[in-house]
């Protein structure tokens, strides 16, 4: 009687074919549900909190300190000249500004309106008009830390983006005058700080109703998303400063979508997409879409209340009290007025034909930060060398900037080809700040727009580092000590760039020589 062999399991596939009647070669299990829906958060939660606070306390003696120079002879300098007296005007006007002679405001008004908080605390004078932006780019270091932390799962990483937002030039010289854009960058990171934070509770959310999942094709409800109605709130602030918030708005909400979708896929859910519609869509616009609008109009609390705000109440003389959008409450036909007359202000704002600003520039310069701008210049200083020469320049940190395209590069090809969501959600929010610059490319442009993109540079840049670094695991290996040595060598390089360019960034006296040595490169001058 012929007995038939016993095939092997490690006999059934051989030169990549399948024996007849025998199951296929054995595969690795899929992750569990549990394990794709993400690694936890690192258990060191005292050791990032001393680091982030250290770091900001760090960061705010630095940008408080001297804070009330330079001047312009007692007056605010550059752009300050719009803000300030603005801001001032809203403490006496309770809340508005009292210039309807020309409609010169430019921008809502919630960024003025933190000035003005400055000024009240401190006086109509340098300190008092830039305290408020001093404090929230010291507050903006807790965030990157935090924020660095959770995206990386490492308190190291975390740290290292503390010490480069410190020492990045263009975040610490916004926060150190009073103009518009470090409040809007402050809601900008304030807004993916909880965007993240929703991403990991969702995730969670959906860890502990793992049994709940096969119920429905669609996955289980998620209740209240109080990390995302914060997001939403954030995003309306921003826009409360800018109108240019309007696309991270756009962006995130685009991103926060994607993200539900991932989730519930990850969770095992039958129909994912199907689900994150029917489950997550229509509260995603109404946090992220409806509420932002709302409290954007919120931030004009004062104005509506004025009997005297710029365009209040023109409804009945420029414009009429029927047609088809009658049905609107006065107040808000007169804000889309005033709105529109500031839309056409912007939209003006094109460069002379030949007579070009001396410090405007182009988006494509702005990455690698190739045109800085110069906020004060003063010479014939006496001094212990003569006569010194005193500056304040918008400078983005060389050794942080210049390493912008490759950077940039590697994140783009981690997310296009491993769907890093971590890249992702950073060239998002790189993105939205400078992407809609292209749009209208004869409009007049300055680097400082820049000022919310920052945080998202040193962000791609710590992943990157994490990249170098190798995974902790190899704490003993070549790979790792080879990594430290060049993160370290990187993070060296930015803090000794920032020591360079220190006195550029806070106007210190230095003899010529001093000033032209750190004018680098040509487009600098």
């Amino acid at each position: 009687m012929r007995r038939d062999r016993v095939v092997e399991p490690d006999e059934r596939a051989v030169a990549g074919t399948t024996v007849v009647g025998t199951p296929p070669p054995l595969r690795a299990p899929e992750p569990d549900p549990a394990v794709r829906l993400g690694p936890p958060m690192p258990t060191d939660t005292a050791r990032g909190w001393i680091v982030a606070l250290s770091l900001a306390l760090l960061g705010g003696v630095l940008r408080f300190t001297g804070l009330g120079y330079p001047t312009d002879a007692g007056t605010p300098v550059f752009d300050e000249k719009h803000y300030v007296p603005q801001a001032w005007q809203m403490l006496r006007n309770g809340g508005v500004e009292d210039n309807p002679g020309y409609e010169l405001v430019a921008h809502p008004p919630l960024g003025k309106q933190l000035i003005a908080i400055g000024e009240w605390v401190f006086g109509y004078d340098p300190l008092g008009w830039r305290a408020a932006a001093a404090l929230c780019g010291t507050l903006m270091i807790v965030m990157i830390v935090r924020v660095g932390r959770r995206l990386t799962r490492s308190t190291l990483l975390g740290g290292i983006a503390g010490v480069l937002l410190v020492c990045d030039g263009v975040s610490h010289v916004q926060a150190r005058v009073g103009m518009l854009d470090v409040f809007q960058a402050f809601f900008v990171l304030a807004a993916f700080c909880t965007l993240v934070r929703d991403r990991d509770d969702a995730r969670d959310r959906l860890g502990a109703l793992l049994d709940r999942v096969g119920d429905t094709p669609f996955g289980p409800a998620l209740g209240v998303r109080w990390w995302r109605i914060a997001t939403g709130v954030l995003l309306g602030m921003g826009c409360g400063v800018k109108w240019s918030g309007v696309y991270w708005i756009v962006f995130f909400g685009v991103l926060a979508v994607l993200w539900d979708v991932s989730a519930r896929r990850s969770a095992g859910v039958v129909r994912p997409w199907v689900g994150a519609i029917r489950r997550d869509l229509a509260p995603a616009v109404g946090i992220l879409a409806v509420l932002p609008v709302l409290v954007y109009l919120a931030c004009w609390w004062a104005w509506f209340g004025s009997e005297v705000g710029i365009d209040r109440h023109v409804v009945g003389r420029e414009v009429g009290t029927g047609g088809t959008w009658s049905f609107v409450p006065d107040a808000l036909r007169s804000l889309w007025y005033y709105s529109g007359h500031v839309l056409d202000f912007h939209e003006s704002l094109d460069t002379p034909a030949g007579h070009p600003h001396p410090w405007e520039s182009k988006p494509w310069t702005w990455p690698m930060g190739l045109r800085p701008m110069l906020y004060f210049y003063e010479s014939d200083i006496p001094c212990t060398d003569g006569t010194c020469t005193s500056a304040v320049m918008l400078v983005g940190t060389p050794a942080l900037w210049w390493p912008a395209i490759p950077v940039l590069g590697w994140a783009l090809w981690r997310a296009v080809t491993r769907v890093d969501w971590r890249y992702i959600a950073v060239l998002v929010g790189y993105g939205a700040g400078f992407l809609p610059w292209f749009v209208n490319l004869d409009r007049q442009m300055y680097f400082f727009y820049m000022t919310p993109v920052a945080p998202f540079l040193v962000l791609a840049t710590v992943l990157v580092m994490g990249d170098v670094l190798g995974r902790a695991q190899r704490a003993g290996s070549e790979r790792r000590q080879t990594g430290l040595l060049v993160v370290g060598l990187w993070v060296g390089a930015v803090v000794a760039n920032f020591a360079w360019l220190w006195p550029i960034l806070v106007g210190l006296p230095i003899t010529p020589g001093h000033w032209q040595a750190e004018l680098w490169l040509p487009s600098w001058r």
